[in-house]
This record gives structure tokens, sequence and C-alpha cells, in this order.
């Protein structure tokens, strides 16, 4: 008995066309394409928000070392290098907090000097046990244009972040 080979394929018509695979290949890519921008956005807001967190924790835990422990900190914030150090007069204590790529440490503040170069010098910070905690500001930056301040407020010996916008 013969069986129609109507609405069948044949065995050597299985399969996938080279351009319906060029189809779903081109759709996948449109769809990645349009979806990087804002992927990509969101992680460095993530990313911003993370490092103004860990510059504050840093800040805190100096000031938290000197009034505890009853020894000078120096907070050495150097924006050239990505980088916050914290020394003590403690032997062999010292901590680093690197920047991660992408986060741009753009500015101490009060500034220092007239000149760029001079604003990207390497700024000490001196926290006395029992003093008055300098009030200092760490502006961070990110690729999209997404600032962050973070401040040691003077009266209370806490950073504190703020969300900056841009002009």
């Amino acid at each position: 008995m013969r069986t129609s080979s109507v609405g069948r394929r044949s065995d050597a018509a299985r399969g996938v066309t080279l351009i319906e695979m060029l189809i779903v290949v081109a759709l996948i890519g449109t769809l990645a394409a349009i979806s990087y921008p804002s992927a990509s956005s969101g992680l460095d807001g993530v990313r911003i928000a993370s490092s103004s967190d860990d510059v504050a924790t840093f800040l805190n835990s100096a000031v938290n070392r000197a009034e505890r422990r009853q020894v000078p900190v120096e907070v050495t914030i150097a924006p050239k290098e990505n980088r916050l150090t914290m020394i003590s007069t403690e032997p062999g204590f010292q901590r680093t907090l690197q920047l991660p790529d992408g986060i741009l440490l753009e500015a101490v503040l009060p500034p220092v000097g007239n000149t760029p170069e001079e604003a990207a010098e390497p700024r000490q910070v001196m926290l006395m046990p029992g003093g008055t905690v300098p009030g200092v500001g760490i502006q961070l930056a990110n690729r999209h244009g997404a600032h962050r301040l973070i401040r040691l407020d003077p009266m209370t010996g806490f950073p504190r972040v703020e969300s900056v916008v841009s002009k």
C-alpha cells in the first residue's frame, strides 16, 4: 500500500534552511543590540552605588579606628590612582581601597589649588582621636555621567552619600 507524500517532507528536505537560520540569528542580534545599552547602564549604576558605599564604609572605618584605638589615622585620597589608603601609627597597619574599572575618583572637596593638576594630586586627611572630623568630600563618577558625593560630616563624623545632579 502506498501512502501519499502530500504535506510531508522527504528525508532530504527535513531540517532548517540557511535562510531560516540567518533570520533567527539576525533577530537575536537585533534584540541583543537593543538591550545592551540599558543593561550596561544598569550595571554601571550598580557599580557606582556599590563603590560609593565602599568609600563610605572605608571612611567610617578610619574614623572608628581613630576613636576606638585612640591613635591618629591618615587617609590618603589619590585621584590619579583611583585609590584610598588608610595608615595608622600602629606597626604594620595599612588598608587600601582600589576603586573598580569604570568608576573614577573625580574630585576631592573642598578643592585645593586653582589648576586641574593640583586637584589631581594625592590629598591627606588626618583623623585625630577626640578631634573634629574634617569636612571632606569625595566625588565619584561613572562612564554614563552619574555622580555620587561621599561627605564626611564634621558634626557627626559619619559619611553621607549624595547623588549629584549634572548640569
